[in-house]
């Protein structure tokens, strides 16, 4: 996981920033939630501009695209395009659990991106306030606390995963941490060099040896195929991964490996 672009941060904070001042969207979540908690909402504002302060430079995103089945031989044609476009290339296809302990065990957020326009996010918000309401009775029984975690939680989480609507062929989820904010034993941080540029990242240990809450989302188990891209070297690149993926105890590797023949440059 590499630390955030910067730009990717901010364009979801200036959209939810624009309609929560012009459009009184913040004002109406407020004022079901007060119903619901008494200056609660206040709370939950104050907890998430104090995290803006280390949102943009302590947040570390990892970033995976929805796989649909037609694309299992060959990939995604815009994905090849855009990532690694002189390098060889492979796509790797993983089944990711509905739910697993790791992503409290980890101090993750996974959450799909919301390539979404300003009237999208005024009707998002319209819905968010209509839910408290309707559900007021509810929340009232809710520990103060809780309401107030979850509501700056909604906040960090809609500033980090909302990007600009013409990029939703990606169709992208992202894996958030935040190391200041909700730091993690398990998560380790290394020194590397990334496209030319040394930077500090945080690789998720997906590898249930590590720790028993880490064995839903073990490599060896969620792991579905690997497809290699346009490349000049392909039968090297396979035969490097039959013996990668039985190393760790992915099976019948060799039938889980695919050379893709989509017709682009490399």
């Amino acid at each position: 996981m590499c630390m955030s672009d910067y730009r990717e941060v901010h364009y979801g904070f200036e959209l939810l920033k624009a309609v929560f001042d012009g459009e009184n969207k913040g004002t109406e979540i407020r004022e079901a939630l007060e119903t619901c908690v008494p200056n609660v909402a206040q709370a939950a504002i104050d907890a998430f501009n104090l995290a803006w302060r280390d949102i943009p430079r302590n947040t570390y995103v990892g970033s995976l695209s929805e796989h649909d089945s037609a694309e299992d031989l060959h990939g995604r044609l815009s994905m090849w395009r855009a990532f690694a476009p002189q390098t060889a290339r492979v796509a790797i296809v993983l089944a990711v659990p509905w739910f697993a302990d790791a992503t409290e065990a980890l101090s993750l957020i996974f959450s799909p991106v919301a390539y979404m326009t300003r009237p999208q996010v005024a009707t998002e918000l319209e819905t968010v306030a209509r839910n408290i309401r309707e559900n007021a009775d509810f929340l009232r029984e809710v520990d103060r606390e809780l309401v107030r975690s979850y509501v700056s939680g909604m906040l960090v989480a809609a500033v980090t995963c909302m990007k600009h609507s013409g990029f939703h062929e990606e169709r992208e989820w992202r894996v958030i941490y935040g190391p200041k904010r909700w730091p993690s034993k398990l998560m380790e941080g290394s020194t590397e060099v990334v496209g030319g540029v040394p930077q500090l990242i945080y690789k998720v240990p997906l590898d249930a040896t590590k720790a028993p809450e880490l064995a839903g989302i073990d490599l060896a188990g969620i792991f579905d195929r690997l497809i290699i891209g346009p490349s000049l070297y392909p039968l090297a690149m396979y035969d490097a991964f039959v013996d990668a993926l039985s190393a760790i105890g992915v099976t019948d590797a060799r039938k889980r490996i695919f050379i893709s023949d989509i017709p682009i440059r490399g």
